[in-house]
């Protein structure tokens, strides 16, 4: 890390330490979180161990966007509140697609888990990069974000991180709210929530709808209905029953990426006018909760699951090398129906305030894929004008997947201050695959079957004294295949699962009365038997196991508050993504940095909330992307992007309005920008973007 630590010092000055940690949430936690007073250390996280903890017995990087800063934020997508956390960079590719990068490149590698009140939203198998879509945003109520691998508890995907969103729970009276807004790139959004308990039931509904129509960009509409409805039960102070039912409708035209002359020329014209991506998902989960005595709680949840992802992906079309007037594409549909049952039991022993959670879990994921060849129409431009479909079929097939678990955390204090935490889980995995077509290398393997199973261990340590802590961790990560990577275009189905080791350690301190918070982490990850795609003789691709990396940072933050009125918040990441061993197409990529993986990441945050004009809050936000290789060969560089934004709102009674100004100084620049043999691909970032929101309270006016 020596050569890491010199490289990265001079930032380092300037921001020293982690994003702040601020679990508390429920409306009285929300407005104590604006004074300087709360005690962040005490705030309870969930994610780290499955049950609601202090954030100083867990031996974990995790960060925590709170409610507050989740209302005040005003997000018109989930990037624009992951990047304030440290360590996170959520690329955004227009209309709530994305790519992630927690201590991994940007990239849509299966390394990221996405869950839902601690249970992941897709199956292991069929990851999909873009699942963050999947969400309902008015139903959240925080988002905690565990960094480096929690397979122990959470299994596959969970490699890079974690990104838990917690759902907004009944309140305790009516309350409710109906907000519009929009903004001048087209864009329009209408959210409502309504709630209450009453007796010893608790509901409440929350969705919204959000609309763009003849963007900056050309070819970029899309719309997308969410809503979620859920309904807890108290029978007694002992049990519990919640229960919710999420759905989500998406649709967006896929303009697909620039290439270097329409960038360099700032033409935001697409050649695509006919791609597109859908997406229907369903989820409906039923949990029953019940404590035996204090320190003994057992909690079962079953969930069923409905998703289906239709494309024309701009990514798939290939020019014809015959017919300069015709291009090839796909139509194609992944789909899934899910069953999933997870049990688990806390127990409180009683010796050096031991703990122990057992639980074991079951996903049955029966999936099917089907392509279709279409022929696109191109002019004498180059242009592509449309599209015919036809009767051949490229892929057809099903595959049973399912993953069958157990786990076990047990936690100890020899000491006072002193945590002790050790955690394995065993997964076995087996995927039943059958091709409806005859086996080639274009269609797919033939039928077969493949059983994986990994044992994946976590132990670790946190001291803290009067305000000061540390915390030390090992763990290990792990993915299988993915349906896609073991079965499309493969003659003989053999890929080794991906596992990655994990090293960390880190702090966290609190001064004068919380006026100043900071906390930091250290990581190497290492990671095996990566799976690449890689071009083959005769024009193909597959894919294959290969090479080691080497994965390295820093991520640090401060949190200042001199007073009730103002707080400063700076985080950023320094880090290395390295090929240890890497060979693709006979080329020699060992020793090379990664591509898409910038050495600086940096977000700063400065709020003035006055006293003498009550509930205005006024916000400055930087955000920073450093420099990075567009290929693995290292032959270009991408220079990265400064973006700065504004945020405002004003609360008075029951009315609420806001202004956001997102790229204030209107930047043009790429999100994403990529080499390969066929050029140069930007995925552009929004145009400067001014939007303003209304909202109404129906009940409360605090």
């Amino acid at each position: 890390m020596n050569s890491l630590c010199k490289r990265s010092f001079a930032a380092m000055l300037g921001m020293l330490f982690a994003y702040p940690v601020l679990a508390q949430t429920g409306a009285d936690s929300v407005r104590r979180l604006d004074s300087p007073k709360v005690a962040q250390l005490d705030l309870m996280v969930v994610t780290a161990s499955r049950t609601a903890q202090k954030r100083t017995e867990a031996p974990v990087a995790i960060s925590t966007i709170s409610a507050r800063t989740i209302n005040d934020t005003k997000a018109t997508q989930l990037d624009q509140l992951l990047n304030k956390v440290s360590g996170v960079m959520m690329v955004d590719l227009g209309n709530e697609q994305h790519e992630m990068s927690i201590r991994q490149p940007m990239s849509t590698a299966s390394v990221f888990l996405y869950l839902e009140d601690g249970i992941p939203i897709r199956t292991t198998g069929i990851y999909n990069h873009n699942a963050l879509l999947e969400m309902n945003a008015a139903a959240i109520q925080q988002i905690e974000v565990i960094r480096g691998p929690a397979s122990s508890l959470y299994g596959a995907e969970a490699i890079g991180g974690a990104v838990n969103v917690i759902t907004q729970a009944p309140p305790a009276g009516p309350n409710g709210y109906l907000s519009i807004q929009g903004n001048n790139n087209g864009y329009k959004r209408a959210d409502a929530q309504i709630g209450t308990t009453t007796g010893k039931w608790g509901l409440v509904a929350s969705g919204y709808y959000a609309d763009r129509h003849n963007g900056p960009i050309q070819y970029s509409d899309f719309h997308k209905t969410a809503a979620t409805l859920r309904a807890d039960y108290r029978a007694s102070d002992k049990l519990s029953w919640s229960n919710s039912v999420t759905y989500v409708n998406y649709y967006s035209d896929m303009y697909g990426s620039l290439d270097s002359a329409h960038f360099a020329q700032h033409n935001y014209n697409t050649p695509y006018s006919f791609t597109y991506r859908k997406v229907e998902a369903l989820r409906a989960k039923s949990q029953l909760n019940y404590q035996w005595a204090k320190g003994s709680e057992t909690t079962v949840a079953l969930m069923y699951r409905h998703n289906s992802i239709g494309q024309n992906p701009s990514y798939f079309i290939s020019n014809s090398q015959s017919n300069p007037l015709v291009a090839n594409g796909q139509v194609n549909v992944n789909a899934f129906k899910s069953w999933v049952a997870v049990a688990q039991h806390q127990q409180q022993l009683g010796w050096l305030g031991s703990k122990l959670i057992a639980g074991l879990s079951a996903d049955i994921s029966p999936s099917s894929y089907n392509a279709n060849y279409i022929r696109i129409q191109r002019d004498a431009k180059g242009n592509y004008l449309g599209y015919t479909n036809t009767d051949s079929s490229l892929s057809n097939y099903s595959t049973g997947i399912s993953n069958l678990a157990s786990y076990l955390d047990y936690e100890m204090s020899p000491v006072k201050g002193l945590r002790l935490v050790a955690a394995a889980r065993y997964d076995h995995f087996h995927y039943n695959f059958r091709n409806y077509l005859p086996s080639s290398a274009s269609t797919g393997a033939p039928n077969t079957k493949n059983d994986f199973n990994r044992v994946t261990p976590k132990v670790g340590a946190t001291y803290n004294y009067k305000g000061v802590g540390f915390y030390a961790n090992y763990s290990q990560g792990y993915v299988p295949p993915q349906v896609t990577e073991l079965y499309n275009g493969m003659k003989v189905p053999y890929l080794k699962p991906q596992t990655f080791f994990n090293y960390e350690a880190g702090g966290w301190l609190a001064l004068w009365q919380n006026r100043v918070y900071a906390d930091w982490s250290i990581y190497q990850l290492d990671g095996t038997n990566q799976i690449i795609s890689v071009r083959q003789d005769d024009g193909t691709f597959i894919n294959q196991n290969s090479g080691k990396t080497r994965h390295k940072g820093i991520e640090y933050g401060l949190t200042l508050r001199p007073n009730d009125e103002w707080t400063l918040r700076v985080s950023g990441t320094n880090s290395d993504h390295v090929f240890i061993v890497q060979y693709e197409n006979n080329k020699n990529y060992s020793g090379n940095q990664m591509s898409a993986a910038p050495h600086f990441i940096g977000n700063a945050e400065l709020t003035w909330k006055p006293k003498l004009i009550k509930n205005f809050r006024l916000g400055v936000e930087w955000q920073h992307l450093g420099s990075y290789w567009m290929d693995n060969a290292n032959t270009k560089k991408y220079p990265g992007f400064d973006i700065v934004n504004f945020r405002s709102g004003y609360r008075l009674g029951h009315w609420e309005v806001w202004v956001n100004a997102l790229n204030a100084f209107n930047k043009y620049y790429a999100a994403l920008a990529t080499k390969s043999t066929y050029g140069y691909s930007y995925n552009l970032g929004n145009p400067a973007e001014v939007t303003v929101g209304l909202s109404w309270h129906f009940f409360n006016s605090k």
